[in-house]
Order: structure tokens, then sequence, then C-alpha cells
């Protein structure tokens, strides 16, 4: 993985959040925030955390927000600060914006300006847990598009013993599998494999992680519920 240099401005819940994931991982992260205790909290978290006022473009510049690579704002509820730093970010050469909306209305601002990618983390949560409450088993949902989504699915029982050949998931159900994740016999964490064999077979355990339209995977969920 290559890392990344990212500024994420504003230092709420989700922005605090994703400044300190992205640190963990090991990308050069930046935080920005006009609040002095959302900053002083993160100072022992974050290598570069500044109090400053994001809609100032020498502030930001001399914290050296105008050389990263990505930049999440993520201020959701001011709206006029949001736009402001937008512009402010494309001004200073930031090619890659993704930003943080509450409101469709706020998304689509957001869109004609530009950003790279527009999140609702509010809605997106909502939807995993409205899914996960409707659909029982299924351990996570992802929502890519109005037609598509990823589902980790654990192994239905009839498919335990079986090869993703047997099983033939595109040919008879018409999703992907892009990912297999298995516990290991000894303890450790779950391994993920992204390319897993077609002939290895399936265990108890096993989760599948699909890709699909909606239709589709809700289809193969009651086929095998």
């Amino acid at each position: 993985m290559a890392l990344k240099s990212v500024a994420v401005v504003g230092l709420g819940r989700f922005g605090s959040a994703v400044a300190e994931a992205l640190s963990d991982l090991g990308h050069d992260v930046i935080g920005v925030d006009s609040d002095e205790e959302k900053v002083r909290g993160l100072a022992d978290t974050l290598a570069h955390v500044m109090q400053l006022d994001a809609t100032d473009e020498k502030a930001l510049t001399a914290a050296g927000v105008s050389d990263v690579e990505i930049a999440v704002v993520s201020i959701g509820e001011n709206v006029e600060s949001s736009v402001l730093i937008v512009m402010v970010l494309k001004e200073l050469g930031v090619t890659h914006i993704i930003a943080k909306a509450t409101t469709p209305l706020h998304g689509r601002i957001l869109q004609r300006l530009g950003v790279s990618r527009v999140v609702f983390p509010e809605r997106e949560m909502a939807v995993r847990l409205a899914h996960s409450l409707a659909v029982p088993n299924v351990l996570d949902y992802v929502e890519l598009s109005r037609d598509f989504s990823i589902i980790e699915l654990p192994t239905p029982k009839e498919f335990v013993g079986k090869t993703l050949r047997d099983v033939g998931l595109r040919a008879t159900y018409g999703v992907n599998l892009i990912a297999l994740k298995r516990q290991p016999e000894a303890a450790g964490d779950v391994v993920t494999d992204i390319a897993p064999s077609p002939d290895a077979p399936l265990h108890a355990g096993d989760t599948l992680v699909l890709l699909g339209r909606h239709d589709r995977l809700l289809a193969l969920h009651e086929q095998v519920s």
C-alpha cells in the first residue's frame, strides 16, 4: 500500500476517527480544526495537528496543506464553512478532496464544486444498520450505488464442503465473490483471501464477501437462509 499525505479538516467525531485510522495505517496526516480543545485532544495521536481557520488560504499553506495528496473535509454542520474550505483547497491545488455532507442539497453543492467524493456518514451508517436488522444473517453491508452493494455473508450450510466452482456464485446467483474471510485453526486474526482458489473447499465459519446487484444479493440470501 502506497502511503499518502492527507489533511483532515475538522476534527469532530468523524474527522478525528478518520485522522486516527489513517495515522494508524502509516499515512502522513495533518489534522486541522479551529477548536483548541479538539486539537489538544489529538496532540498525542497525530504528528501534525494544529488550530487554525481553515478558510484562511495562507494559514493552510503555512500548515503544509497545499502539499497534501488528499484532503478530507469533515465539517458537515456548517455548510458555508464546508463550501468555503473546499473552494480554498481547490485554489491551493489539492486535487483529491473528500467532503462530508449532512443533507442532499449540501451534497449536490459539494459535487458542483468538483470534489472527488461526497460522504454521508450518518446516512450510510443508518442504511447499514437497517440492512443488518432487516436481513439478520448479513454481517455487513456497503451500498456502492443505487443498484450495487457489497455484503458479508456467513457461508451457508449447503455450501460447506463444496468448492467455489461447485457453488457457481456468478453463474447460479449472478453475484461475484471478491474476498473470502477465514478464521485460522490456531488462534489469530481472520485471514482475508482476495483471490481464493475456485477448487478450495468452503468451511463452516468462512465469510463470503460478495458484490452484486441489490436484488441478486437479496435473492441469494433468501434462497440459502
